[in-house]
């Protein structure tokens, strides 16, 4: 069964709650589609990143899904940006954010900006703390 994409929005508003992301971001989503990127839990507005805001358009047209939060990370393996996704399927959603003890874990598209054809869907451990979250494993 394909979605709206309101029906993505509001899953990803759950996964914002759960998440404990500072209330200001989620009513940024709610009410203007803003997605926030985090590095060390800071936030910042995926909009003033134009190539990120581009990539971002980019997956959710190409794979009908909704981004509703990206980490940003520098690895040894290059610059990423792991953009966690609601997919259009519904039957995947609850298993698409999920916690043990202090780790979520978070199905989502990680774009490997050094090295694009690195990219891939997968599961990522994220901690949340003060607002934000951070890219654990």
């Amino acid at each position: 069964m394909n979605t709206t994409k309101e029906q993505r929005k509001q899953q990803a508003v759950e996964y914002l709650k759960q998440l404990d992301i500072y209330k200001p971001y989620i009513k940024g989503f709610v009410e203007q589609d803003n997605v926030c990127f985090y590095e060390n839990f800071g936030g910042f507005w995926a909009y003033q990143e134009e190539e990120l805001a581009d990539k971002i358009k980019e997956i959710e047209n190409k794979y009908n899904c909704t981004v509703y939060a990206v980490t940003h990370e520098y690895t040894d393996f290059g610059e990423c940006y792991s953009l966690m996704i609601v997919t259009d399927y519904p039957e995947e959603w609850e298993m698409s954010l999920t916690r043990d003890k202090s780790t979520f874990y978070a199905f989502a598209y990680v774009w490997n900006k050094s090295d694009d054809w690195c990219s891939e869907f997968g599961t990522i451990g994220v901690r949340s703390f003060g607002g934000g979250i951070k890219r654990v494993a």
